[in-house]
């Protein structure tokens, strides 16, 4: 997370919404070869208390068991020319939004598979409509069983949630607002709509 507190003064609301919004981050631990990371989509709870999520049983963090854990959400990313602002003596930068959720990653029994596909899947098909929604119950339910012993469910316990939002807040909102106009007529990132977007939030 950036240290400037100007990038770091996002509400834990608005945080978490990016986590919803998203669905997807990269899951982070220490084990004793050196950190293992995987990449999960993610259910979060409505309190933002947890985040249910599944791992290949393969996957060596799968082994772990109960352990401690980070997931980080990327949000939309740009880079900022200096020129945009049209102030002097500026340098170039990259904007961005991240969510940090920090706690404990624990097992849940396998049983509880099938309960969290349907969640997870519920969650992303609303988004499609009006798409009529997949579920578990268009598969024929040898092959679902098969594939259901593939995975296996896991929560985020999450203790705390970091964020950074850094959308040039430090600079005058002139200036920030010709940046975002940049971002929108030069992209180089990742969503730079997005980021102009925030950037003109504030």
């Amino acid at each position: 997370m950036h240290p400037n507190p100007a990038f770091r003064a996002e509400t834990r609301d608005r945080a978490l919404a990016l986590v919803r919004d998203r669905g997807f981050g990269t899951l982070a631990v220490n084990a004793e070869g050196g950190p293992l990371l995987s990449h999960v989509p993610l259910l979060l709870a409505e309190d933002g208390a947890s985040a249910d999520l599944h791992l290949v049983r393969s996957n060596p963090i799968a082994r772990l068991g109960e352990t401690a854990a980070v997931v980080a959400v990327m949000g939309p990313d740009a880079y900022i020319s200096p020129d945009w602002y049209e102030v002097p003596d500026q340098v170039p930068t990259w904007n961005y939004a991240a969510v940090h959720l920090r706690g404990t990653l624990r097992p849940l029994p396998e049983d509880a598979m099938h309960d969290m596909l349907d969640r997870q899947s519920a969650a992303y098909e609303v988004r499609l409509l009006p798409k009529r929604p997949w579920t578990t119950a268009k598969m024929d339910p040898d092959v679902l069983a098969r594939m259901m012993r593939q995975i296996l469910p896991f929560r985020l316990e999450v203790d705390a949630v970091d964020a950074t939002f850094k959308t040039s807040q430090n600079k005058p909102e002139t200036a920030r607002l010709k940046a975002a106009y940049g971002v929108e007529t030069g992209p180089i990132g990742h969503e730079t709509m997005a980021m102009a977007k925030l950037m003109r939030d504030g």
